[in-house]
């Protein structure tokens, strides 16, 4: 599992968490967000099964954009508690659309975190569950230069071959204070509520875990995820 893991065409490049690392801009411990083994958070997720992977077929990105007097917010349900991404369609329009798309039809539900880099990212939302998969297209959304990667920025992976802002189903969170990601992945939105989760799926990386990530001790599984909107204050 951890090889497929690194051979991922979703992982990040092993090269730059080596640079990351080596200039201090991220620092992955076991220990951030809990102790990785056998601590308090770690046990307050349910047991639950793995997720199965999924088949999927016949999807295809959607033509519309998102209404933009609107704010979205994805409610991801998890055995380890619920986080809301309030989505950012200005800086990523196709993603945001594409992201409320599969969401709405059920795309999200039973799928899994299967790779935790802890002080890092949590990434999941594979089909597969091994780093493999996706919805069968993909869109593009080039983010700005000075985007920084920070805590709480979620963003969608990508193949390290593919151009910057390429995104399928797979999204990441960021639990370090700065990835020090250059500017290639979408931005999806920004964690609004439930960071305290975040960082509980984060502990529950075993005390082994590669710098460049694994999957959990145990499953960690979203229920669900539920978008809602709100009219913009300003509409």
């Amino acid at each position: 599992m951890l090889d497929r893991l690194t051979r991922s065409r979703y992982a990040f490049p092993a090269a730059i968490l080596a640079i990351a690392a080596i200039g201090g801009i991220v620092v992955l411990i076991a220990q951030s967000g809990g102790d990785g083994g056998g601590s308090d958070e770690q046990a307050s997720c349910e047991e639950v099964q793995a997720a199965a992977p999924k088949e999927v077929s016949g999807l295809r990105a959607p033509r519309e954009r998102l209404d933009g007097g609107t704010t979205y917010t994805a409610t991801v349900d998890t055995n380890c508690g619920t986080f809301a991404i309030e989505l950012d369609q200005e800086e990523s329009p196709r993603t945001a659309a594409s992201f409320v798309a599969l969401a709405r039809d059920g795309f999200y539900d039973g799928l899994g975190f299967h790779r935790i880099a802890p002080g890092f990212v949590i990434q999941g939302g594979d089909p597969q569950g091994d780093g493999t998969g996706g919805p069968g297209y993909k869109t593009r959304d080039r983010p700005s230069d000075d985007v920084v990667y920070s805590e709480g920025v979620v963003a969608m992976a990508k193949g390290g071959a593919e151009p910057a802002g390429t995104a399928g189903s797979q999204f990441f969170v960021v639990t370090a204070p700065d990835a020090g990601l250059p500017p290639d992945y979408a931005v999806l939105g920004n964690v609004t509520r439930g960071m305290d989760v975040v960082k509980r799926i984060e502990a529950q990386a075993p005390p082994e875990t590669p710098q460049q990530g694994g999957p959990p001790a145990d499953p960690v599984v979203m229920d669900s995820v539920r978008i809602t909107e709100a009219a913009d204050a300003a509409q």
